[in-house]
């Protein structure tokens, strides 16, 4: 371990303080390198890295202008560019003593620590704006950096701000000019607070490290910079959990790394501020920033490690951020029959719009009176004919962008409220329904199979019909039973054309919408599993032996990971969200019959400590058996990864009940609505899911990201290159029955992120092609298809021949017996004949 030895941090002897005024008198620059001397000449052999003096920013300011730090003097403004004038001067001669006497044989470096704020204009256009962050930039870090590391003057801003500036003589500043090393920089809270003192200029603080590096580098020609001190502080309180620090070093030491990378700015050496808790001058006790934790109250002060110790170790020995999941890429393709799909929500009501050209038997004049409208013409009428699913102006545009993405599967949703706007059986849309069906139809006509979902709710769009709404929605449980009779109507009217089926889509989500209090989002829960089981079961009795389909439900499955592995609380909360995010529905259908028994045990301990009055509901005989079962396979949709800590809280709600929250991890690659792109997340998720509920067939219903770009979507190919890897190694490697993935989503909505690999108007993107190609690779090959895709479209196309063509089939069949039947009759009456003319 290479020593960086620091000359002065705030530790003035108190005689000098007493006799000569301190650093106000000019008589301590002569005894400081006298004590310089001293050091050079004891330890000078064994250090190659020294600093004169720790942040004289905050010695000059501070400790003589507010009083805050040590001497504790409230002087005049004057008094303060005094101090900072002779502090200058000193490190100056000192750098000048150690060139001259001790660098030519002790072969060290030599520099001054400057510590700094960052802060960013209010309207990054605004030149006015601009101009006042490089003010208040040169007001703190130029005020000590102009003169050491640029022309060895102060910045021209102080110069016209304060005409009593100390002024420096033309030798003086040759003397100072170029007297560092290296840049020696410290960025943390001592910087920023208290912030009332800092010259804002009416802008904004900032956290990047990285662009005040970006800033040195603009300034002072680029030079070498070692990071002397960074780090941030936790709450007295906080022991060895300070999980809020590891996030800051994490945020910190990414910056320092992108600024390397991206920016090439010469930092050579990053330094964790501090080793241990301490005394952290004005907050004296009340604040921690040490990487050991140390028990002030004991006799012994022990010192134990915090994470941020066991972090940092690993961050060391890493030499930066390494993926965790370090399985290389594989090369390998999924199975012949896979299915590659893409997905798009609720095909809206206006979509049902037809073209009434044929069979309209009126005619009609355009504008005839200028006023843009049609005039029928009384007394003619034309000819008709039968109506036709190509009438649907909307059909034609979905299946031009399905033929685009060269997809096996469709997933889309179906719109309750429009089938049946009163709830139930009494008025059917009939209109509604041979749209849904026209769809299906024409899309298998591409040889796309349609995965159809009954219902698919938001946080926005509930989706229920309005007299199912009024009279409280998933609350009541003749909602469930009114899902049975719309779930009996669709397999009845579309079931002969979709072998795929999903109930709900994402009711572990609707926890948002029925958030009064648990007890409401867990009766809604109840009520939706039940819907869902007696769908399956309807299916399961009257359809399943003529249609041969599957139905399931899908289910949001974002994978968790503790937010500070280090810590058993956190590896606790990761386990305890899945319990409540996804087998809070999983474990009663794949599992149990039942919720499951950890998510009860949980509410039931912070019932009886009195933190909460929620209850799970209860499933009664016939109910268990109804669920459990109740799906052919399991369907997820799956995001990102989740990074969660273990947070007590208090009160009747879902969120409450999970005592978890959540962190955004900055060394994550984070889409615009800050979704983390974590691949082997998804890889988690399946192996959690395999070992959790047996080896079950899996389908992922929706994946995707929003990418803001239209015309070079490079974050969304990026996303779907690297998840859809992760997924081929669930099924090759950890042997996950995959049996299709669906990119999340077909077409884009104006006003939500932008997921759509279409624009709303519907302007391809870059991914399509992409995706395009993972599809007719069936993964990643190594060299050629295993798959004989030419075979495969032959036999693929036949059997849609034959599904299309039933009626025609069936005719012909019907024509051929009558043909065989009439030429028998004629056989049999001609040998009669013969015989009898015999």
């Amino acid at each position: 371990i290479d020593p960086v030895v620091t000359l002065y941090h705030w530790d003035l002897p108190l005689m000098l303080q007493e006799e000569y005024g301190g650093w106000k008198n000019e008589s301590v620059i002569d005894i400081f390198n006298d004590y310089a001397t001293f050091c050079f000449q004891n330890f000078g052999d064994r250090v190659k890295y020294w600093i004169t003096i720790h942040n004289p920013y905050l010695v000059a300011w501070h400790g003589y202008g507010t009083g805050i730090h040590a001497p504790g003097e409230r002087g005049k403004i004057t008094t303060v560019y005094s101090v900072g004038h002779n502090l200058i001067k000193a490190h100056a001669k000192v750098w000048h003593n150690y060139k001259n006497h001790f660098q030519p044989y002790q072969k060290g470096m030599i520099s001054i620590v400057l510590g700094s704020h960052w802060i960013e204009p209010n309207k990054s256009e605004d030149a006015l704006d601009i101009s006042r962050c490089q003010q208040s930039m040169e007001r703190v870090l130029g005020w000590f950096a102009k003169p050491i590391h640029g022309n060895g003057d102060y910045p021209e801003e102080l110069k016209n701000e304060f005409s009593f500036l100390p002024r420096f003589t033309e030798d003086e500043k040759n003397y100072i000019n170029g007297t560092a090393d290296f840049f020696a920089f410290s960025f943390g809270p001592n910087n920023f607070k208290p912030p009332n003192t800092l010259p804002k200029m009416g802008q904004n603080l900032s956290l990047n490290l990285r662009e005040v590096l970006n800033w040195i580098k603009l300034e002072y020609n680029s030079p070498r910079i070692l990071i002397a001190e960074n780090g941030w502080f936790t709450d007295s309180h906080v022991e060895t959990d300070d999980t809020t620090a590891i996030y800051m070093m994490k945020n910190f030491i990414n910056k320092v790394l992108q600024a390397i990378k991206y920016d090439n700015i010469d930092v050579f050496g990053y330094t964790a501020w501090s080793l241990l808790d301490g005394f952290e001058w004005q907050h004296a006790y009340n604040i921690r920033r040490g990487l050991f934790y140390v028990d002030f109250k004991s006799k012994k002060k022990e010192r134990i490690p915090k994470s941020s110790a066991l972090y940092y170790k690993q961050i060391i020995k890493e030499n930066g951020f390494f993926p965790r999941d370090s399985t290389p890429s594989l090369q390998a393709q999924f199975s012949c029959d896979f299915s590659w799909g893409v997905t798009e929500s609720v095909l809206k009501a206006e979509s049902v719009a037809s073209s009434p050209q044929f069979c309209d038997s009126s005619l009609y004049l355009w504008n005839v009176t200028g006023d843009g409208l049609l005039h029928k013409v009384k007394g003619v009428k034309l000819k008709t004919r039968p109506a036709q699913c190509t009438d649907f102006v909307s059909i034609k545009k979905q299946l031009d962008l399905l033929e685009k993405m060269k997809v096996t599967h469709y997933r889309f949703a179906l719109d309750w409220s429009l089938i049946l706007p009163n709830g139930d059986l009494s008025v059917v849309n009939r209109q509604v329904l041979r749209y849904y069906r026209c769809i299906i139809s024409e899309v298998l006509k591409l040889n796309v199979q349609s995965m159809v979902t009954l219902y698919y709710p938001t946080h926005a769009y509930l989706g229920l019909p309005g007299p199912l709404l009024q009279a409280g929605g998933w609350l009541n449980r003749s909602t469930a039973y009114a899902f049975q009779d719309y779930a009996d109507l669709c397999f009845r009217e579309l079931g002969d054309l979709v072998k795929l089926w999903i109930t709900i889509n994402e009711p572990n989500r609707l926890s948002n919408v029925y958030n009064r209090s648990s007890n409401d989002t867990y009766r809604a829960a109840h009520n939706l599993l039940i819907a869902h089981a007696m769908a399956w079961k309807i299916y399961n009795e009257q359809y399943r032996s003529f249609q041969y389909g599957k139905v399931s439900l899908s289910l949001h499955s974002d994978w968790a990971e503790p937010a500070n592995p280090y810590f058993d609380s956190h590896t606790r909360a990761a386990s305890r969200f899945l319990q409540f995010e996804i087998g809070w529905f999983a474990d009663p259908i794949f599992k149990t019959g039942d919720y499951p028994a950890s998510m009860r045990e949980y509410i039931g301990f912070k019932n009886r400590k009195g933190l909460s009055y929620s209850l799970l509901p209860s499933f009664t005989s016939e109910e268990k058996q109804l669920v459990k079962g109740a799906a052919d396979f399991y369907a997820l949709n799956h995001f990102t990864t989740r990074f969660v800590i273990h947070e007590p809280q208090n009160g009747s709600q879902y969120e409450c009940d999970r005592d978890i929250q959540f962190l955004q991890d900055i060394t994550c690659l984070s889409s615009p609505s800050r979704l983390a792109v974590v691949p082997w997340g998804v890889r988690k998720v399946l192996r959690w899911i395999k070992k959790t509920y047996g080896d079950i067939d899996i389908y992922i219903t929706a994946n995707g990201i929003d990418d803001q770009s239209l015309d070079n979507d490079e974050l969304r190919k990026y996303y779907l290159g690297e998840y859809v890897q992760e997924v081929l190694k669930a099924y090759y490697i950890d042997k996950v029955k995959i049996k299709g993935y669906y990119a999340f989503k077909l077409t884009e909505e104006k006003s939500k992120p932008r997921f759509g690999f279409f624009t709303s108007d519907s302007k391809g993107k870059p991914s399509i092609k992409f995706y395009n190609n993972l599809i007719s690779n069936n993964g990643f090959p190594s060299d050629h298809s295993a798959c004989d895709p030419s075979s495969q479209e032959k036999q693929c196309i036949f059997c849609l021949f034959i599904s299309q063509k039933k009626p025609l089939i069936f005719f012909a069949c019907c024509l051929f017996s009558t043909l065989i039947l009439l030429l028998t009759i004629i056989v049999f009456h001609k040998r009669k004949r013969r015989k009898r003319f015999k």
